[in-house]
């Protein structure tokens, strides 16, 4: 399963909001509210990456409250449950 994490800065008066209407988003699984230099963590997963590129350019991007994006591929997860081990995300 491809799978990103996209960081937001976004306007301070519209962060429960944008985090309220990105869940609305197909395929977007997860939106933490974090501390540090962005305020909104979202994990995207599908089954296509090339969906993924959708999702943020033609969705997630467009939506009211965003200010500033990065966006970053996960290559593997080492999952707890797993016991430690590595497991693909493609």
């Amino acid at each position: 399963m491809a799978t990103a994490i996209v960081l937001l800065k976004i306007d301070h008066n519209k962060v429960t909001g944008t985090a309220e209407k990105l869940l609305e988003i197909p395929d977007i699984t997860e939106v933490y509210s974090i501390s540090g230099r962005y305020d909104l963590l979202v994990m995207i997963k599908c089954d296509q990456i090339d969906k993924i590129e959708s999702i943020v350019t033609d969705q997630l991007l467009k939506t009211d409250g965003i200010v500033d994006s990065e966006t970053m591929f996960a290559f593997r997860s080492y999952d707890k449950r797993e016991g430690g081990r590595a497991i693909s995300v493609d």
